[in-house]
């Protein structure tokens, strides 16, 4: 009987291993989701606001020393929304590449 009990011991510890890695690792994503998520969100506004702004600045600038019948000011305003939104749009994009091949391959 002491036999039937050593080879089923290590079999019963590979099962509470791999259940507690599972937990753990449950644990884990949770708190990485929340991180992560607001993470992303700040990424992403920030993408945004960084270009909108300089474009802005430059905007202003440019209607100080080269006045035209035409806004400096808003064409850059606009500029910058559209590039901080194309950045934005390739950053959440690569990250969701890369959270569904980690899905994926678990």
């Amino acid at each position: 009987m002491a036999i039937k009990k050593e080879n089923e011991m290590p079999l019963f510890a590979k099962k509470i291993g791999e259940k507690e890695r599972q937990k753990l690792k449950s644990l884990r994503k949770g708190k990485e989701s929340v991180w992560s998520g607001l993470g992303m969100f700040g990424m992403v506004g920030w993408s945004v606001a960084v270009p909108t702004l300089l474009g802005t600045m430059l905007g202003i600038w440019l209607d100080k020393s080269e006045p035209q019948s035409f806004s400096w000011t808003l064409t850059f305003l606009a500029a910058g929304i559209f590039i901080g939104c194309l950045i934005a749009w390739f950053w959440v994009s690569k990250e969701d590449k890369e959270i569904t091949k980690n899905n994926q391959d678990e």
